[in-house]
């Protein structure tokens, strides 16, 4: 599968025990270990400088994550999908602002990708590299958003999409993977078990397996959000930027964009990163405020109206941590009222956010509470998905913090 990435790629790079390989050596996980010698794909950066720059990106006719074409792990030649992916506005905030007592908010709504979610980045590349690599069917677990990506993506693509979620998803993301002609299988049990019965499927039936947190290419697509990020921002970065973790691979992502942009030279600072878990499925936070060696934790039992941040033992736990750890940020928890509050918060400020998005909006209130974040500093929240994708804590939400706005006509 290796021998179709682009020229830039020098090779992966191992988190759990720091091995290198060579492209063409692994396909997804290091030899360590099957499930947690997670990667990390390396640049030939001096190269990329030299061939590409932000004015090079500022005049380009592409359009979505493709335009940074350059500096993601994928040939010239690769068949893309005509779905723009990426491309998501960026909204001022001046009322959250004025609320928050910051120096200026933004929003990166990722809400209005194809399939109502950031993770339709990293499905953009599964299904790219899974028709590179020759196969037509590819695999992943999920509560639901990585769930309903892929399979829209795949769609798109003409390729079959396996797909293994806990049976107490949300309806709402199992009607919407349904419409796009997936294959569901419910499993009796969390996100982790879907997990372990996706893989084995997965290599019992040789389907590209789209995973995050095993295959290294999904945060190569997740991490084009930061790349959007600074150029909307005219490459002027804020002093924080704001995202929820559950598995730990979109902050991971975020942080290898970051990464990317600073290695070229393209940005001049790097960001704190916020990270917010709900204080049900807060491993990640645990180890960060206890100083805790992630790859030895053991697992906790995860439970939140965030669906999507579930994860008893993250799988990206590694990359999550290096991400606040390494850029000076913080971990922050929130409890599922705080969620459901910021969920009607982001409402009235024109947002309609899952319960797993709006859990950024409820860490940056308390970390700003709490003095972790000051008057004079600027951020950047990511709102990871739609609101629409979970009704039912919608129906939660306006329940409990909701007004009778609701006027009987007469006729």
């Amino acid at each position: 599968m290796n021998r179709f990435v682009a020229d830039s790629v020098i090779g992966f790079n191992c988190v759990r025990c720091g091995a290198s390989h060579y492209p063409a050596e692994v396909q997804y996980t290091c030899s360590c270990d099957s499930e947690q010698g997670i990667l990390d794909i390396d640049y030939q950066y001096e190269g990329i400088r030299k061939n590409v720059s932000r004015a090079d990106l500022a005049s380009s006719t592409q359009v979505g994550m493709w335009r940074y074409l350059p500096l993601l792990p994928v040939p010239d030649n690769a068949q893309l999908p005509s779905l723009v992916v990426g491309n998501t506005p960026l909204y001022a905030l001046s009322g959250l602002a004025h609320q928050l007592d910051l120096k200026q908010v933004w929003c990166k709504d990722e809400s209005r990708q194809p399939s109502g979610s950031l993770k339709d980045r990293a499905s953009a590349m599964a299904v790219v590299h899974a028709r590179l690599a020759g196969y037509d069917t590819l695999a992943t677990a999920s509560t639901g958003n990585a769930a309903a990506a892929l399979s829209c993506l795949a769609a798109n693509m003409s390729m079959r999409a396996k797909i293994y979620v806990p049976k107490d998803a949300p309806k709402e993301k199992l009607l919407q993977i349904q419409a796009y002609g997936a294959e569901i299988v419910l499993v009796d049990g969390n996100y982790d078990a879907a997990f372990k019965l996706s893989l084995t499927e997965a290599k019992e039936n040789h389907w590209y397996i789209r995973n995050t947190a095993y295959n290294p290419y999904m945060t190569e697509g997740k991490k084009t959000v930061a790349y959007e990020i600074a150029e909307q921002l005219n490459w002027q970065m804020p002093d924080v930027i704001a995202v929820s973790v559950g598995d730990g691979s979109i902050i991971g992502g975020v942080h290898k964009g970051l990464k990317d942009l600073l290695a070229l030279g393209w940005i001049e600072k790097m960001p704190r990163i916020l990270g917010v878990q709900a204080s049900g499925s807060d491993f990640i936070y645990q180890a960060w405020h206890n100083r805790e060696t992630v790859l030895d934790k053991a697992a906790i039992a995860a439970n939140s109206v965030a669906d999507s941040l579930q994860a008893d033992l993250p799988k990206d736990r590694v990359k999550a941590l290096n991400a606040v750890v390494q850029t000076g940020g913080i971990y922050t928890t929130v409890t599922d009222e705080e969620i459901l509050q910021a969920m009607n918060t982001l409402g009235r400020h024109g947002i309609l956010s899952e319960p797993a998005a709006a859990a950024t909006l409820a860490g940056i209130t308390k970390a700003r509470k709490d003095r972790q974040l000051e008057a004079h500093e600027s951020l950047v929240m990511i709102n990871t998905g739609t609101g629409l994708k979970d009704m039912t804590s919608i129906q939660k939400m306006l329940k409990s913090y909701g007004s009778e706005n609701i006027n009987q006509g007469k006729c």
